[in-house]
């Protein structure tokens, strides 16, 4: 992941997300491509569109944050997409972080346990699950048996087959598993794990290949989870986030009963 290149490419599918009319345009005449023009953008963030040509031809050319932010406001970004587009400018507003240890601290491996038999597993801070519960394993028994490099998150929703069949809207899972994913790695595009992930990913799913370039981020909603599991059938879940104190870099997610639903009991009965 090469920030400028990145930069560049956001900047470029953000454009062609835009039309003239959300932002008070009049249409101009017919359009070859989508969006705005160059010089719209570059009218509406008050620079020169030579300017702004260079920064989407990804130039090593300084940007400033009042810059970013008029950029930020011609596109509607949401507050997750400013973060991105600062991260990738070299303006990052969170401190890098690249050697924590890929560990679960002993007190979430105890939450997650006392939450069953709600299904929960905790994740690192490039996305590689570190430790789950005996009612994950009762989901998705297969997690228990994979090699290391393919216990991660985003690998199992595009590249395990096993794990997109378990997941019964996987389509509108797989999407925001990613934009989140994109979001929250960013400080993290030159650590060996991510570029080794994204390679694998790009050889194996056309979906990723799809949408990895699309630069689309966001940040987690609590929400409705389905799976689709071979003896309990149709499972709901509501999922939600916990970041533990002691180690804000681990994260767990938890799939908790939904009120008047009986996925729980049903998951539990067939063992």
């Amino acid at each position: 992941m090469s920030p400028r290149a990145d930069l560049a490419a956001f900047l470029r599918a953000r454009r062609a997300a835009v039309t003239p009319a959300d932002v008070g345009l009049a249409p101009g005449g017919r359009r070859r491509t989508p969006g705005l023009r160059r010089e719209e953008v570059a009218l509406l963030a008050g620079v020169s569109v030579s300017w702004y040509t260079w920064l989407e031809q990804g130039r090593a050319i300084n940007v400033s944050i009042d810059v970013l932010d008029a950029l930020a406001r011609t596109f509607r970004l949401d507050p997750v997409e400013r973060r991105y587009l600062l991260e990738l400018a070299g303006h990052p507003e969170v401190a890098r972080r690249v050697d924590e240890p890929q560990e679960c601290p002993a007190g979430v491996v105890t939450l997650m346990r006392m939450v069953e038999p709600a299904p929960a597993y905790a994740i690192g801070p490039t996305w590689d699950l570190l430790a789950w519960n005996g009612a994950f394993v009762r989901l998705f028994p297969e997690i228990e048996h994979l090699v290391s490099e393919d216990r991660n998150l985003v690998w199992l929703m595009f590249g395990n087959a096993n794990a997109r069949a378990l997941n019964g809207e996987w389509e509108s899972e797989a999407r925001q598993t990613l934009s989140q994913y994109r979001a929250e790695v960013t400080p993290r595009g030159e650590d060996p794990a991510v570029a080794t992930l994204v390679a694998r990913l790009l050889a194996v799913s056309d979906e990723f290949r799809d949408w990895w370039p699309r630069h689309d981020v966001a940040r987690f909603q609590t929400h409705r989870r389905v799976f689709d599991h071979p003896q309990a059938g149709r499972l709901v879940f509501e999922t939600e986030q916990l970041v533990s104190v002691a180690a804000p870099d681990v994260r767990v997610i938890v799939h908790l009963p939904v009120p008047g639903d009986d996925s729980v009991a049903r998951r539990a009965a067939v063992g």
